[in-house]
């Protein structure tokens, strides 16, 4: 049957109206909150009262598990145990010197060195090699030495509570992004990366970000001031979108959604700290270079 519009007295055929088109909204995922309820207070817990050492062992095993995730995006089904450990002792160690203060180019010549020997020895076939060797370089400069920037963070005067800003104001980007997203997102940031990514969740990401800076300034920062605070908003904001859009890239270049399933509603331990990745090290050079701070004696 003909699902025609009907016919007016003079015999005209009335417009059909046009239904508007919806577009898919993301549905919201309640793991995301139940995974946070238990893994802030932890994680907090860690910052605020255990020595550094509880924070740096925190962060290897983070750092530890995106390696792995990174690795097995990168060598596909190719099984690489060697350049797997190597990475790992490698990601481990620049996350460590701080505390001891290893010469970073002495790590970085050793493991350069120990992952080129370990890809002459390989016995996967010769045209895998280099690129699991880029792998095996690029997941330690990548996780490893970012992350190494909170434990010189924590190493700075009130460590603890600089580590808390830098947690609460990337989390407040991420949390600002994602909702401000889902509810109003409808001009794309960065369709061929990351097509749910847009301006309004940026926009929400940023405003959310800088007041939540300002807050925890004013409650646990005041060595810092407002201006810096503010500043320090917009700069994580621009860096852990980076950070985000970074990990985004890999995950697409490889066909895959999340880099893991570790953390229920955000996907794999790399999913959830790749914009921390950007944010410490922006954090830890804006306040040692800008502000002044320097490493208690």
């Amino acid at each position: 049957m003909d699902n025609l519009s009907p016919v007016d007295v003079h015999g005209n055929r009335a417009a059909t109206p046009i239904a508007p088109v919806s577009t898919p909204a993301r549905r919201f995922d309640a793991r995301r909150v139940y995974t946070a309820l238990i893994g802030i207070p932890i994680v907090y817990a860690i910052i605020r009262y255990l020595p550094p050492w509880g924070l740096t062992l925190l962060v290897v095993i983070g750092g530890a598990i995106a390696l792995l995730e990174l690795t097995r995006m990168g060598f596909g089904d190719r099984r690489n145990p060697a350049l797997t450990g190597l990475a790992l002792g490698l990601t481990a160690l620049l996350i460590v010197r701080p505390h001891w203060a290893f010469p970073i180019d002495a790590i970085l010549l050793s493991g350069l060195g120990c992952v080129l020997l370990a890809m002459l020895w390989s016995s996967n076939v010769i045209t895998s090699r280099f690129h699991d060797t880029a792998v095996a370089l690029f997941g330690p400069l990548y996780i490893g030495l970012t992350l190494s920037t909170l434990v010189s963070t924590r190493a700075l005067p009130s460590g603890e509570w600089l580590i808390v800003f830098i947690a609460v104001v990337t989390w407040a980007s991420d949390i600002g992004a994602y909702y401000a997203g889902t509810l109003w997102g409808r001009h794309p940031l960065a369709p061929s990366i990351s097509p749910k990514k847009s301006l309004e969740g940026l926009a929400g990401g940023l405003a959310l970000a800088m007041a939540v800076a300002l807050l925890t300034q004013i409650w646990l920062v005041p060595q810092l001031t407002m201006l810096h605070a503010l500043v320090l908003g917009l700069l994580m904001t621009g860096t852990g979108l980076v950070g985000d859009l970074c990990e985004s890239a890999i995950k697409r270049a490889v066909g895959v959604k999340d880099s893991g399933g570790i953390l229920p509603g955000h996907g794999g331990m790399l999913d959830r700290l790749d914009s921390l990745l950007f944010t410490a090290p922006t954090f830890y050079y804006y306040v040692t270079l800008v502000c002044g701070f320097s490493p208690l004696p």
